[in-house]
């Protein structure tokens, strides 16, 4: 199995400037693989799948009647950036986290950029993310969004763009760690053949990032992670960040305000919580000020928080910056609160609730990927290519309908990688969410999710809708990662 007879096709094909000729950065990645002995490479394979059994690195698909763990699909050719491309990525994602942190603290406050014109306040207010509740909120030194996952492609050039960004709970920075640790067992020769940047010191980050969030008066400040409980979907990586952080993972019921403060029951009475990493969406954290029904958080956690008895993360409200309406403003943002141009650009967007937007997706339907604004793992999208006239129809009805719920886009030719299918390689398209703290100061960690479309000619790359991941490297360069 070698890459004689590998096509990189018409797409931009991130290992490869055409047939024969690799990139600089996997030359000799590409010279190792070709020297493996047949079924070398498949047995490695197999080898990095029965690892990830043996562990139990797992993921739920909530449309699965059965509700059944599935372990997470693996494909163990790394996708690989050359330190001089991420640190242009590096300097694009601190550059949007700091203007939507700003966006966030404005909006909750005073409201400018909607008093200027910039951003129309129907958008604001329409948002399924925006809290009424959170208004006048101050979290601790003005940061709402500590833990922020945006997702990143290429286009057929190669160009990077920011498909969405995800600010309230993002998830599988878990799966890259464990991605990274199979792929060491599998290929501990080539990791010493190649400066590749570490992943292992994301949980000492993440600690780094909550325990900032406490008073500075606490020495020994207790953090924990709040989990929705079992059947989450994410739930192995709650466990597993808990785990590496050495902090308590804990449900709602484990939590009880006594006293102007959270506690935590524990089996010598309770104790006092000063930092949740916090994995339960916003309208369940509290019974008292958002959905009266929910079990998953705490009845009276917003008012310890209001009077900063207790820091979150993230924020709750960050979520408005997870609509894709807004998200097609960021740009705007970047130029109003920072006065400067994105160095990251969006990926063009229409918004339904114009008119004129509206009118054109209506009547290219066949062309674009249209989106809800608030759903995310590839749910409530119409992929327009590839749909039937039925899906079709009934998508138009939709966007007339509700207009503020949908945007569109054009179909991406996304970049591809080459990927293990069966007996030989194959391209598969590939999309990246790097991870980034704001503690101190913003931090971005080197590498994030490789998602890919196992599917022949498929652009979905959500584990849900039968995608899969790769480890990504990140060539250190002359600079210390």
């Amino acid at each position: 199995m070698d890459f004689n007879h590998y096509d990189p096709s018409e797409f931009y094909d991130e290992w490869f400037i055409q047939a024969g000729e690799p990139r600089l950065e996997v030359r000799a990645l590409v010279a190792r693989i070709n020297q493996f002995s047949p079924g070398e490479l498949q047995q490695r394979q197999q080898a990095a799948q029965a690892v990830l059994m043996q562990t139990g690195v797992t993921f739920q698909v909530y449309s699965d009647p059965s509700q059944k763990e599935r372990i997470w699909p693996f494909d163990v050719i790394p996708r690989v950036v050359a330190a001089q491309e991420w640190a242009y990525l590096e300097r694009g994602l601190k550059q949007r986290i700091e203007a939507l942190n700003l966006f966030l603290q404005d909006i909750y406050h005073e409201q400018k950029i909607s008093k200027d014109g910039v951003i129309p306040p129907d958008v604001i207010a329409s948002s399924q993310g925006y809290l009424s509740a959170c208004q006048g909120l101050s979290p601790p030194g003005g940061i709402w969004c500590h833990i922020t996952g945006s997702d990143l492609v290429r286009d057929r050039q190669g160009n990077w763009l920011v498909l969405e960004d995800n600010l309230r709970v993002p998830s599988g920075v878990s799966y890259v760690l464990e991605n990274r640790r199979v792929m060491k067992n599998t290929f501990p020769k080539v990791f010493r053949m190649l400066d590749i940047c570490p992943t292992d010191d994301y949980p000492g980050h993440l600690l780094e990032t909550l325990l900032n969030l406490a008073p500075p008066y606490l020495d020994h400040p207790c953090v924990v992670v709040l989990t929705p409980g079992v059947y989450n979907s994410a739930y192995f990586e709650h466990s597993f960040l808990a785990q590496q952080m050495g902090v308590e993972l804990v449900e709602g019921s484990d939590l009880v305000v006594v006293d102007g403060y959270v506690q935590m029951r524990t089996t010598r009475g309770l104790k006092r919580v000063d930092v949740i990493y916090r994995r339960v969406d916003d309208l369940f954290l509290d019974s008292q000020v958002f959905n009266p029904d929910s079990l998953l958080g705490i009845p009276g956690i917003m008012e310890v928080y209001r009077q900063g008895k207790v820091a979150l993360a993230n924020a709750p409200g960050t979520g408005v910056a997870d609509d894709k309406v807004v998200y097609a403003y960021v740009p705007d943002m970047i130029r109003y609160y920072l006065d400067a141009e994105p160095i990251l650009g969006n990926v063009p967007t229409y918004l339904c609730w114009r008119p004129s937007d509206r009118e054109y997706v209506l009547n290219h339907l066949d062309e674009l990927v249209v989106k809800a604004a608030n759903e995310s793992g590839g749910y409530g999208m119409l992929m327009g290519k590839t749909a039937t006239p039925e899906e079709r129809v009934n998508f138009a009805t939709k966007i007339q309908n509700f207009p503020r719920n949908f945007i569109a886009q054009p179909t991406l030719s996304l970049s591809r990688v080459p990927t293990i299918i069966g007996d030989h390689f194959e391209g598969r398209h590939v999309d990246l969410r790097p991870y980034i703290l704001y503690g101190q100061e913003v931090y971005v960690h080197p590498g994030g999710l490789t998602r890919v479309a196992l599917k022949k000619g498929s652009l979905v790359v959500n584990s849900s809708q039968g995608g899969g991941s790769k480890d990504t490297w990140v060539l250190a360069g002359d600079r210390p990662c």
